[in-house]
Formats: C-alpha cells, sequence, structure tokens
C-alpha cells in the first residue's frame, strides 16, 4: 500500500499536473508524509507551508477525510493506505 496525496486543481500546476501522487513509505506523522511528497513535487510546499513551517492559513488539508486543523494539525498521524487532501480555500463569485 502507499499513502495517497490528493492535489486539487490549483495546485497541480505545481505538481507536474498530477492530481494524485502515491508514495510508499509516507507513514507517520503528517509533516514527515509531505515532506516525502516534498521530494517528489518540491514547488508545492512553497504553496502550503509558510516560510517557518506552519500551514498557510488559505490551505485547506484533510487526512482520510478529517480536518488536520482537529486532529493534531502536523502531527496528525498518516497511516500506511490514507489518503491526504491538500486543498486551497475558495472564496468569491458571481452574485
Amino acid at each position: 500500500m502507499a499513502v495517497v496525496f490528493v492535489i486539487s486543481g490549483a495546485l497541480r500546476q505545481f505538481s507536474c499536473h498530477r492530481s494524485e501522487i502515491r508514495l510508499d513509505d509516507a507513514e507517520g506523522p503528517l509533516e514527515s508524509a509531505l515532506g516525502a511528497l516534498w521530494s517528489e513535487v518540491p514547488a508545492v510546499r512553497d504553496r502550503v507551508l509558510t516560510e517557518r513551517g506552519t500551514v498557510r492559513p488559505h490551505i485547506n488539508i484533510f487526512v482520510n477525510g478529517e480536518d488536520i486543523r482537529y486532529t493534531g494539525g502536523l502531527a496528525t498521524v498518516v497511516l500506511d493506505g490514507a489518503e491526504v487532501f491538500l486543498v486551497p480555500a475558495v472564496s468569491g463569485g458571481a452574485r
């Protein structure tokens, strides 16, 4: 099995236009799993994390459908077979 990172449309231009990235041996704390992702697609990192290594306010990260804000943040445990969604917030639109 592997950890599957689902890259939303707004971030795909930084992931070589890949919507999913499967990585073996990426289980552990989310921070470590993301480190493995940055090795694969380094341009995504600066769009997801600040210079201090915290999640940018306009980025939502979900592990198996659970918002990491409520599951431990970057310490959230990512198990083998998990899906990690990286989703920029969307706002605005037509009236």
